[in-house]
């Protein structure tokens, strides 16, 4: 393959599965059906869908990782992948999610087991995507990644700038984000567009 070319889907290793991907109306039935649920269910499902946290990361969140209030947001704090520390601000729905999971606990894992009480681990994170799944009934196997997969090709359908698709997603090469990018040829969304526009003055 030359460099700088990106892999296509057939060029993808002999029997690797592609994660199945949920589109805007399925990631919108998902978020909500901790409602039925649990809250903790609820908080996976939202750090995870929305802020694109992988398995371990969403089950290592702990309550004093989001008290911090930087630059009038409130903020989550995590160690990612090659233990790189990163921070992504909380929307307004995923904080009351999170805070509604956390309860009146003041210290300690955010996101406990329904029965023991005791922190998740990362099979617990795929149990509890399955059983969002099933109650969202979303037929198809969904898995922790494909959450995180759904947040950041949703993120770019709905025209969020490749640099911050790939900060949302922590990639350190914007290449690895680009394979996310289902509209890549899209020429209506070409660049070339906005920046005529702010050259001509309109």
């Amino acid at each position: 393959m030359r460099p700088g070319r990106l892999r296509t889907a057939a060029e993808d290793p002999p029997g690797r599965v592609p994660h199945p991907v949920l589109d805007r109306l399925e990631l919108i039935r998902f978020l909500p059906v901790f409602r039925s649920i649990t809250a903790h269910h609820g908080a996976m499902a939202y750090l995870l869908g929305i802020n694109a946290l992988c398995a371990s990361e969403a089950a290592a969140v702990r309550i004093e990782d989001y008290t911090d209030v930087l630059r009038g947001h409130r903020v989550l704090h995590l160690v990612g992948k090659g233990n790189k520390p990163a921070t992504m601000p909380l929307t307004v729905p995923v904080l009351r999610v999170l805070e509604a999971c956390r309860g009146t606990r003041t210290t300690g894992p955010l996101i406990l087991r329904s029965l023991s009480g005791e922190p998740v681990d990362r099979r617990d994170v795929y149990r509890m995507v399955q059983r969002i799944a099933k109650t969202a009934k979303v037929r198809r196997h969904i898995s922790p990644h494909s959450l995180r997969h759904a947040a950041i090709t949703n993120a770019l359908d709905a025209g969020v700038p490749l640099r911050d698709a790939q900060i949302l997603a922590r990639h350190a090469d914007p290449r690895t984000t680009e394979h996310y990018d289902r509209a890549r040829g899209n020429l209506d969304r070409h660049g070339v567009h906005l920046f005529t526009a702010y050259v001509a003055g309109v």
